[in-house]
């Protein structure tokens, strides 16, 4: 059983095709919600099947992904590092049979109330509560499979996990079509797909388990609750279960509104979620995680100038990226969701709701993508309250908004709902910054906020001709296939706007632009490890 220490470079090595297998894995997300989309629409059935998912969905939130990266890899980790093998396998069987127990006791619980949980949504009761039921072993499959992902992301393997969600994205992309002929409806078909898909995140990291010489089984439950690594878990889970509930509880309450709104909201506002989280997984998620062992290490060295500067790079990185990317898929966010998803039972209406939806989730996407660049500078300095204090206010404020706003705007309400939120959420932060009196960071600030306006500006300009030009091509085009009518108008959007936005990113001699192209060029041509 190795504890990882075997050099830096096997580490870098697993971490790059981590990242590699993360966009595989975001893009096949995206094929998936275009198989949910062809399968069922925004109809009924697609809004059972939602809901159905939402709650087995959200227990895994606690159980798997809130315990395994607070709880319990710190916890093996002080364990490898002792070298107590025996010690080892007890804390790993005990863990192994208390989450086996607890989420066995969940799924049964949740089966047998599946018709009281489903009675809070305005969706078809029948068909929600056997989807519910039939989706919520869900929950134990990928619980075990977080937590073979615990072992392997201790001893620096990273692989196996990454692969893990492509699987599961597989299942629930293939599955539905190879057994919907013999299904009642495509909804259980679709649900058998993500049973498949939750044994398959399991099934495929156990050899890498068993061949990093971890072994583990079931104990007497007593002896399980007595190990102290399986105590010192439970108490670490504890407090990261219940911030995490506040957080995903508004998920929930987001839903249940939109169910109550009209039929096709609630799917309609999960694919314009997966679209947006597309954007963000290809294009945010990679600065702030570049950004926070920096800011950490100057920090930890007192160089709060340095960490400044360091901060302001990220977030001017993240306007650049975010604001014309924002412009750009308000004003053609029709043809994107058409392109992708229209087809089958995915019709004119589902567009209309989606495209709704998704304009009011791109109206927020730049402070998304900030708030995890911010949050960051917070952990840098050992503070994790203040975060998560911003994101209580934010999310409190989201709820009520939510609820207010449906009525007149329905999906695109709940939408404009979470960017607003997420915009005070950005506020606060920005707020605790400056009380820090952290060196240079108040100049660093303003020069992000000058740095967002001036993508405003030159995202605007670049959207005029675009404004004018897609109506008519778009009309032109129009009734001669998704293909076509859709894909043309965005794919010479597209050049327009691009063509635009750079030429005046090359006339200001653009620092930051320059910077990532640079950056981008120096990793290609690095020699491999």
């Amino acid at each position: 059983m190795s504890d990882g220490n075997d050099g830096g470079a096997s580490l870098v090595r697993e971490s790059g095709k981590l990242s590699l297998l993360t966009m595989v894995s975001r893009v096949l997300g995206l094929v998936r919600e275009m198989t949910r989309a062809a399968l069922m629409g925004t109809m009924g059935l697609a809004d059972s099947f939602t809901i159905a998912f939402l709650i087995p969905n959200f227990m895994r939130r606690l159980f798997a992904e809130g315990s395994v990266a607070v709880a319990f890899i710190p916890t093996i980790k002080g364990y490898l590092k002792d070298g107590d093998r025996k010690k080892t396998e007890e804390f790993i069987s005990a863990t192994f049979t208390v989450l086996c127990l607890l989420v066995t006791a969940v799924t049964v619980a949740g089966m047998a109330a599946a018709p009281a949980i489903v009675s809070m949504f305005r969706s078809e009761p029948v068909e929600t509560a056997v989807l519910t039921r039939l989706m919520f072993p869900f929950l134990a499959l990928v619980s075990v499979a977080a937590l073979l992902q615990g072992m392997l992301n201790a001893v620096g393997v990273f692989t196996p996990s990454g692969i893990a969600p492509i699987l599961f994205n597989l299942c629930f992309i293939g599955v539905p079509w190879v057994i919907a002929p013999f299904a009642p409806n495509p909804a259980r078909a679709m649900a058998v797909g993500v049973l498949a898909g939750g044994f398959a995140q399991a099934a495929c990291q156990l050899p890498a388990v068993l061949k990093n010489g971890f072994r583990f089984g079931f104990i007497g439950i007593g002896r399980a609750f007595r190990n102290p690594g399986m105590r010192r878990v439970m108490a670490l889970i504890a407090p990261t279960i219940v911030g995490m509930a506040a957080y995903q509880l508004n998920d929930i309450v987001c839903s249940v509104v939109a169910s109550r709104t009209g039929e096709g909201v609630a799917t309609s506002l999960t694919f314009s979620l997966r679209l947006q989280e597309l954007i963000l997984g290809v294009f945010a998620v990679s600065v702030s995680t570049v950004i926070l062992p920096e800011l950490a290490e100057r920090a930890h060295n007192g160089e709060w100038a340095i960490f400044s500067e360091r901060f302001k790079r990220g977030l001017e990185a993240i306007a650049l990226i975010t604001i014309p990317m924002s412009v750009f898929a308000m004003i053609e966010g029709r043809d994107i969701v058409a392109l992708l998803f229209k087809t089958r039972e995915f019709d004119e209406r589902s567009v209309e709701l989606t495209a709704n939806a998704f304009f009011f989730h791109m109206l927020g996407l730049f402070f998304i993508a900030a708030n995890r660049v911010i949050a960051p500078a917070f952990y840098a300095k050992g503070d994790v309250r203040n975060p998560t204090m911003a994101g209580v206010a934010s999310f409190a404020i989201n709820i009520p908004l939510a609820m207010i706003l449906a009525a007149p705007m329905k999906g695109g309400g709940i939408a404009l709902a979470l960017s607003i939120s997420s915009g005070l959420n950005a506020v606060i932060l920005v707020g605790m910054l400056l009380r820090m009196r952290v060196a240079g960071m108040r100049a660093a600030l303003v020069s992000v906020a000058g740095y967002s306006l001036r993508m405003l500006v030159f995202s605007a300009i670049a959207a005029a001709p675009v404004l004018f030009a897609a109506p008519c091509l778009r009309a032109a085009l129009s009734g001669r296939g998704r293909f076509l009518s859709a894909g043309a108008p965005l794919l010479v959007s597209t050049l327009v706007f691009a063509g635009i936005g750079v030429g005046l990113l090359v006339a200001v001699r653009d620092s930051i632009a320059s910077e990532l192209l640079s950056n981008l060029f120096r990793k290609r041509a690095r020699p491999p490890a």
